[in-house]
């Protein structure tokens, strides 16, 4: 298995002009793409349509390369370029190579993805989409042919969240939902499905977590997950990040976590660590602390009523690792429940070997 990341530039959520002109050059084969990460420049909210836009038009372009089989490309856009944050999508490809079993003297970049069922109204942010995201991260990992948890550096979700109709179906059967607020939906989904990739690496255990967890105990979460909600989807995508020795090429990814939002040195530990090689891709999680501190003074990005909290953390914490690394163009996502310490979360870098 050989895997690759390529960062495409966007005029729009619309505009795949780079992106054919990335193909036409072979730089990306259409045939072993198998997921496509974006950065829309809208909202990032329950309305930010920009994602189901960047989907349909990213789908429908490799559909004139691969057909049907576009459908099956895992399509992952997080909304929201606040800041300097530049819009974008992040391309993976694997081909698969002809010998399953060979085991390579270095492990490199391996990617998986696995989809769970569709959920209904009354299970989305509740234990069921825990239990069915661990199970979807467990065979992505297997797909990627990952045999030890500790080389997994980062879980890219992307989940539902409710809508009216879907508040208005769940009520006409008498069901009740986690939350009848949209917006706060959005939370409950990206804790309920980090902490569903935090079980599956046996970062908590799966008995002591209780419903009532969700969205309050913030002990529980996992170092490497990244959870992003729209309503474009009614179920999940998993892309589980790694590396493996039966993967081969000069692509690898490694991580840290941030314990605040303006941690640089998170970002510059991994840039040292592996100075040699090229930075192709920066990963990242952005929260608005929920106590209301960050480094013990007071922020006001969760009683701002004109601007919701997760679009000022995006643009902070973007801000931050850019500054670090030196470029806009990087994948940072609002909301950060259960995916690394409260007011934190992971950063991970897709470095390629030997391009300095």
């Amino acid at each position: 298995m050989r895997c690759s990341v390529t960062r495409v530039p966007m005029a729009s959520p619309s505009d795949v002009k780079t992106l054919r002109t990335y193909v036409d050059q072979a730089a990306i084969h259409p045939d072993e793409v198998i997921a496509v990460l974006g950065k829309t420049e809208g909202n990032g909210c329950v309305n930010d349509y920009t994602r189901g836009y960047a989907v349909r038009s990213v789908q429908d372009f490799f559909a004139g390369y691969i057909g049907e089989k576009a459908r099956q490309i895992s399509y992952v856009m997080s909304g929201g370029t606040e800041g300097i944050l530049s819009p974008h999508l992040t391309v993976v490809s694997r081909n698969p190579g002809g010998d399953e079993a060979r085991k390579y003297d270095r492990k490199s970049l391996a990617i998986g993805v696995a989809k769970t069922p569709e959920f209904l109204p009354e299970e989305i942010g509740r234990l069921n989409q825990v239990e069915q995201v661990a199970a979807a991260v467990n065979r992505a990992i297997h797909e990627a042919g990952i045999t030890d948890h500790a080389d997994v550096h980062f879980v890219q979700v992307k989940c539902p969240l409710l809508t009216t109709e879907q508040l208005q179906d769940a009520s006409s059967r008498a069901v009740t939902v986690v939350t009848e607020d949209t917006y706060k939906s959005m939370g409950y989904s990206r804790g309920a499905s980090a902490l569903g990739v935090a079980i599956a690496l046996e970062e908590i255990e799966a008995a002591g977590l209780e419903e009532k967890d969700i969205c309050q105990d913030w002990e529980q979460y996992s170092s490497v997950a990244s959870t992003s909600a729209g309503s474009e989807l009614n179920y999940c995508e998993v892309i589980v990040f790694g590396n493996s020795y039966s993967s081969e090429g000069p692509f690898y990814i490694d991580h840290d976590v941030m314990k605040d939002s303006i941690d640089a040195d998170a970002l510059r530990k991994l840039i040292a660590k592996h100075e040699q090689d090229e930075l192709v891709q920066v990963l990242a999680k952005a929260e608005a602390d929920p106590t209301g501190y960050v480094r013990s003074r007071r922020h006001t990005m969760l009683n701002d009523s004109d601007i919701n909290h997760t679009r000022h953390a995006r643009a902070v914490v973007g801000g931050v690792l850019a500054s670090v690394c030196g470029d806009p163009m990087i994948y940072v996502s609002g909301g950060a429940e259960h995916q690394g310490p409260a007011g934190g979360g992971p950063v991970a870098v897709i470095f390629k070997r030997g391009m300095k």
